[in-house]
């Protein structure tokens, strides 16, 4: 199947253009529809004329609704702006103002007591209606997507179809048998990307219903044959942890988001023994760069100037990255500058260079300082899910009169060990042990505590914070 170029055309155009889509469908929670019927139906009760140029904020609750109104809303508004279901809303207001936006389109009637005045509150249809209007010839519509905006209001990132589809492959490919699913929501890059990869190539999609538990998901998961599967390490880390895991049978199974350590890559080789296990380089500022496909943590010195399309280098310790995928710019009166002088962006990611691989020390933004030593919590995480009976842990800071900071491990083990007393004493010293053994003194954890579970936003992260 050729995949249409995406760089003058719409999502609905691009999608009624590929042949093959009778097989093609989405499925969320309880519904099934196909490409075909996405593309003759209007969630917005057919009044996409009067939106024509318009700035619109998508702010509903159901994915399949979102996904429907980005379909209908892409190439007539100008503005298409994902406000993930998890956010508060009370950055609704800034949101609008951001994005000069003078359209809601919701199917949770109470945001209205959130934000000011927009010219149009446009409820989702309960019951879609036929599409009845003439689209007419597509405008560029700007995509934005919102950062997590835990510590504050979100940054607005400015995309377009073209550069959020510059990592799917418009090779002639086969993908009528291909079943995407994500843990990911679409209103977030890592779900976004997912979501064209399915809908650019006429492959299938299932995604979470609203609410649905993990173990409901895999199992319907299963159901429909899924064959291509994507999260973060914490999200495969938690579904790992369910027997529902177990039903499904993938070929090919992505992680992106968070450093993915050599502990949950050794987890998903042994969990699904036929599949390709890829992680990938991707975040919402600078877009989708590389995939890793060796089952090894980090990747080769090579990949920094021989990856096609992308350009990237290594300067102050960071990662830097130029191309066609990277977003174009912040949204907002006061919205920072995204790219450097020279067009990269500045992922804030910290690499090393071992042996002619690059490996992922953490977030620039997210050192640990003890006594004047930085530490990096993802290293020492990296060490920590070593130990084969670690599920995942949580590396963070405690204030400490004399050293500023201790280094301070949560840790869930697996489930065969977890409840036995005297099991928790013996892999707690194990676990110190083996952080003695591979870390220096200064990144060595004063205290690990074995927890029940560890905090994962909906974006698929561990939730981190600094006491």
């Amino acid at each position: 199947m050729k995949m249409p170029p995406t760089n003058s055309l719409s999502l609905f155009t691009a999608l009624s253009d590929l042949s093959g889509l009778s097989s093609g469908f989405v499925s969320v929670g309880d519904e099934t529809v196909a490409w075909r019927e996405l593309l003759a139906g209007s969630v917005l009760d057919s009044r996409g004329e009067e939106l024509v140029g318009r700035s619109v904020v998508i702010a509903t609750k159901n994915q399949l609704t979102a996904i429907w109104a980005m379909m209908e809303l892409d190439g007539l508004a100008s503005r298409i702006v994902l406000y993930p279901p998890d956010m508060p809303l009370e950055h609704l207001s800034y949101v609008i103002e951001a994005a000069e936006a003078d359209v809601l389109v919701s199917d949770r009637m109470k945001v209205g007591e959130f934000v000011p005045p927009v010219r149009y509150f446009t409820p989702c249809c309960q019951k879609i209606a036929a599409l009845r209007y003439d689209r007419g010839v597509p405008i560029q519509t700007e995509w934005i997507l919102l950062t997590s905006g835990t510590t504050g209001p979100p940054k607005l990132v400015v995309y377009t179809l073209a550069s959020l589809s510059g990592a799917i492959s418009q090779g002639s490919v086969s993908n009528d048998r291909i079943v995407w699913s994500t843990f990911y929501d679409i209103r977030r890059y890592g779900g976004l990307q997912i979501l064209l990869r399915a809908a650019l190539t006429g492959a299938s999609l299932v995604l979470a219903g609203d609410g649905e538990p993990a173990t409901s998901f895999l199992t319907r998961a299963a159901a429909h044959g899924i064959t291509h599967i994507s999260g973060t390490p914490s999200h495969w880390r938690q579904a790992l942890m369910s027997p529902s895991a177990r039903l499904i049978a993938p070929e090919y199974v992505r992680l992106s988001g968070e450093i993915a350590d050599q502990g949950i890559l050794n987890h998903l080789r042994s969990a699904y023994p036929q599949a390709r296990i890829a992680h990938a380089f991707a975040s919402t500022e600078a877009g989708v760069a590389f995939e890793v496909n060796d089952g090894l943590a980090g990747f080769p010195a090579s990949v920094v100037e021989g990856t096609a399309g992308v350009e990237m280098k290594v300067e102050g310790g960071s990662l830097r990255i130029r191309s066609g995928r990277t977003a174009s710019r912040y949204l907002g009166r006061q919205a920072t500058i995204l790219r450097d002088a020279e067009g990269f962006v500045d992922t804030l990611d910290l690499l090393e260079l071992r042996n002619g691989r690059y490996h992922f020390a953490g977030r620039r933004d997210g050192i640990i300082n003890v006594g004047g030593f930085k530490v990096h919590p993802e290293e020492v995480e990296s060490v920590i899910n070593r130990h084969p009976e670690v599920q995942m842990s949580l590396v963070r800071a405690k204030k400490n009169p004399i050293t500023g900071s201790l280094v301070v491990a949560d840790v869930v083990l697996n489930g065969v060990t977890s409840s036995a007393s005297d099991s928790i004493g013996r892999l707690q010293k194990e676990i110190m042990l083996l952080c003695r053994e591979e870390l220096s003194s200064h990144k060595v954890p004063a205290l690990i505590n074995v927890v029940g579970n560890l905090a994962v936003a909906e974006s698929g992260k561990l939730v981190r914070s600094h006491a």
